[in-house]
């Protein structure tokens, strides 16, 4: 299957650690990962999914999550229900990436384990060769009620993001 603006979002079950105020900023304390349901949490609502080859990586540290992590107030005034980032990483892994980032749960860290459900809609990375794995790519994606309204891929996964970015994201809404 392959995404496409104007087509239903492909449904998955996303791991995640729910931020908890009990555990705070504290990278080492976590939670229990659960599945999201995005059948049911994106039911009549505006969600912009952002996805990035892996936390804590170059790119998607330095230039990718910061971005979101300061504008998000704005993509909650331009209507977005939520805000989420998704990578391939476990989402203990995750949700230690959004705890360093100062995310407290305006952002869901999901996990796309073994890249599984981004194989299976064309929008994975194939990093074996630099003996990585199997990657989710570096895309942004808004879905509206069901629908993904807006999708691209990043043409260069490693280069400064463009069409995957905050303020292209926050134009598209």
């Amino acid at each position: 299957m392959a995404i496409e603006v104007g087509k239903p979002f492909p449904n998955a079950q996303f791991p995640y650690v729910e931020y908890s105020p009990e555990t705070g900023d504290d990278v080492t304390a976590c939670g229990i990962p659960a599945p999201l349901d995005t059948a049911k949490e994106f039911a009549g609502k505006t969600v912009v999914i952002v996805a990035a080859p892996g936390a804590f990586t170059p790119t998607c540290q330095a230039n990718h999550i910061p971005p979101f992590v300061k504008q998000i107030k704005e993509f909650k005034s331009k209507g977005a229900d939520l805000v989420c980032f998704l990578t391939a990483n476990d989402p203990f892994v995750n949700s230690a990436w959004g705890k360093a980032n100062g995310v407290k749960g305006d952002i869901l860290m999901l996990s796309d384990p073994n890249a599984q459900w981004s194989q299976d809609n064309n929008v994975a990375l194939d990093l074996t060769s630099r003996g990585l794995g199997w990657r989710t790519g570096r895309w942004g994606l808004i879905v509206k009620d069901g629908k993904v309204t807006y999708f691209e891929q990043e043409k260069n996964p490693a280069g400064q993001p463009e069409v995957s970015d905050a303020s292209t994201l926050l134009s598209k809404l």
